[in-house]
């Protein structure tokens, strides 16, 4: 469960929270799962709370279970948090991830481990925004969150709010040179090895790599693994099959792709097998190839990167890719916060999380 908030939802300090609650249906009380279960509402509360007590045979507690379970019975985490001093908030400041499909993954596998956890996610999507992302913190540090996962759409170094010190917190697809922090990010690296990989065991050596010139952990991560790629097949780096392109300059990344694709045609010697920094860039290499004649994979072979599904899954061949592990990018997230709620600032570090290929027509 998530409670999420765009960034015009939030109101300047002392002008209220912001958040309003839409009318439903009396919610099933403590009251109701006692008399169901035909016991008392204090041996409910002992039960649902975990609360050993040699006096509560494990009969009753299941039938309190069970009561719960068929009447749908959720407790009230606000009111449970007032009680006892004890939040069961988890914070989560984004920059765009809340409205962005694939990184949208993020969100969905936070909210779900949450869940698991018992606890519900707050989720704050502030566009970036320094004045916002403060006021969504003191908005979190108001409602007692037991901790903070900062998080970005795509996988960079950040410079934290100073607000962010004051409770315990996990950073999420981004990371930061403060040797106390704890990152959860992709392994670039990994995945660009995973994406040359896939092209050696189908016995290409001729592999091109069209990367990005932005600066950036994914292309020096992934140009790292596609060169220990090769070298592990007893093969070098060769200039003539690179080529780095601008996006921005280009008009985009499909642009720049397709740019990309004739640039490589017109050196002479042209790979069997070509990398792409992102399935954008492979959209556009599809377009050039077809131009002169090519066919994927039959003359050569493709790999892109991200596995953005509304463009992989859609492609003529299908396009291979290597996924970013959004969904346990978030998972593991709530575990390292949970971690760091218990164990404080001792859990430092940056946990780099596997890339997972998905292999379709295109090789």
């Amino acid at each position: 469960m998530s409670i999420s908030i765009m960034a015009k939802d939030i109101d300047p300090p002392g002008n209220g929270s912001g958040v309003s609650t839409p009318a439903r249906a009396a919610a099933v009380t403590m009251r109701d799962v006692a008399e169901h279960a035909g016991v008392s509402v204090a041996t409910v509360s002992l039960v649902i709370n975990n609360k050993k007590r040699d006096r509560i045979g494990e009969a009753t507690r299941t039938r309190v279970k069970k009561a719960v379970a068929e009447l749908g019975y959720r407790p009230n985490i606000l009111a449970q948090s007032l009680g006892t001093g004890q939040s069961r908030f988890i914070g989560m400041i984004a920059d765009a991830i809340a409205t962005l499909p694939y990184a949208g993954q993020i969100l969905r596998g936070a909210q779900e481990e949450a869940w698991r956890n018992g606890y519900v996610l707050l989720v704050v999507d502030t566009d970036d925004v320094a004045e916002l992302t403060d006021d969504a913190l003191r908005m979190m540090i108001d409602h007692k969150a037991v901790g903070v996962l900062y998080s970005t759409w795509y996988h960079t170094e950040v410079q934290p709010p100073s607000l962010l010190a004051s409770v315990p917190s996990v950073f999420v697809n981004c990371f930061t040179s403060d040797p106390t922090g704890y990152a959860v990010v992709p392994n670039e690296v990994q995945g660009g090895f995973a994406a040359t990989q896939l092209l050696t065991s189908q016995g290409h050596r001729r592999i091109a790599f069209v990367n990005s010139t932005e600066i950036a952990p994914s292309t020096s991560g992934r140009f790292e693994g596609y060169r220990e790629a090769l070298a592990e097949v007893g093969v070098g780096v060769d200039p003539a099959l690179q080529v780095s392109i601008d996006p921005d300059a280009a008009g985009g990344f499909q642009e720049a792709g397709y740019a990309a694709g004739h640039e490589l045609l017109s050196r002479g010697n042209a790979p069997t097998a070509v990398f792409c920094y992102n399935d954008r860039v492979a959209m556009g290499m599809y377009d050039a190839l077809k131009e002169h004649g090519l066919s994927i994979p039959g003359d050569i072979a493709i790999v892109g990167f991200d596995d953005q599904e509304v463009i992989a899954a859609h492609l003529r061949p299908r396009l291979t890719s290597i996924a970013l592990p959004h969904y346990e990018l978030g998972v593991r997230g709530v575990q390292a916060l949970l971690k760091r709620v218990e164990q404080g600032d001792s859990l430092t570090g940056v946990e780099r999380i596997d890339c997972p290929p998905v292999v379709r027509s295109s090789i």
